[in-house]
């Protein structure tokens, strides 16, 4: 049995990704498909020590405090501590793996560090360091949840009181999520990952009907 499919939902903070990730897991079992799911950072798990530290502030109160290739080790360490004792064997034996986030979260929040005309060096690195160094799969479909800096910080500070929870250091810096619409604008077209807007002629889609339209993306790779 050859390798299975990855497939990967992203989108920065606030863009509804969660809630499209938790729909899609319903569907998927309504409808019988089999599916390992996974969702980065793995905040519970060892190998996400580096991450809580940086997010935390201990290296430093700005996202830019730490750059954007030692900052993109963290992450890609816990994905490959994840692929070798979780998914993996799955994976490989033909399984499908819906994952929330996965490299392409650095190519947006890490990139975001970055000149624009150093932005395609960046993307190939990463690359090359995570699918070919590290050996993790190069995904299926990415799934690129489109959002306006409007409507994410809103969104944001709406799941922070209703969860009573605190902005890490990237959720604090308003400058920095601005970057990073910019950066995944361009992660998009580099990597060819499939866009999902938002808003429909100014509005705000429904969320139902956002999910049919990814599910059906889906379900046309399977």
């Amino acid at each position: 049995m050859g390798r299975g499919k990855l497939i990967v939902l992203e989108g920065i903070d606030g863009s509804g990704k969660s809630a499209q990730y938790r729909r899609l897991c319903a569907r998927m079992e309504k409808d019988g498909i089999e599916y390992n799911h996974i969702v980065f950072p793995r905040y519970d798990k060892e190998s996400s020590a580096l991450i809580r530290m940086y997010l935390g502030g201990e290296f430093g109160s700005s996202p830019s405090d730490v750059n954007a290739y030692a900052a993109s080790t963290f992450y890609a360490v816990d994905r490959f501590a994840a692929y070798r004792t979780d998914w993996g064997e799955r994976y490989e034996n033909g399984g499908l793996i819906l994952s929330d986030r996965y490299t392409t979260s650095n190519a947006v929040h890490q990139g975001s560090k970055l000149p624009d005309d150093e932005l395609p060096d960046f993307f190939g690195w990463l690359s090359d360091l995570e699918y070919h160094k590290m050996g993790l799969p190069k995904p299926d479909l990415v799934i690129y949840l489109e959002v306006d800096l409007a409507t994410s910080l809103a969104r944001m500070r709406r799941r922070q009181e209703k969860h009573n929870t605190k902005a890490d250091i990237h959720e604090k810096d308003v400058a920095y999520l601005e970057r990073c619409l910019r950066t995944a604008d361009k992660a998009a077209d580099y990597y060819g990952w499939t866009r999902i807007p938002y808003l429909k002629n100014g509005r705000e889609r429904e969320l139902e009907e956002k999910n049919s339209e990814i599910y059906r993306i889906i379900r046309s790779k399977l």
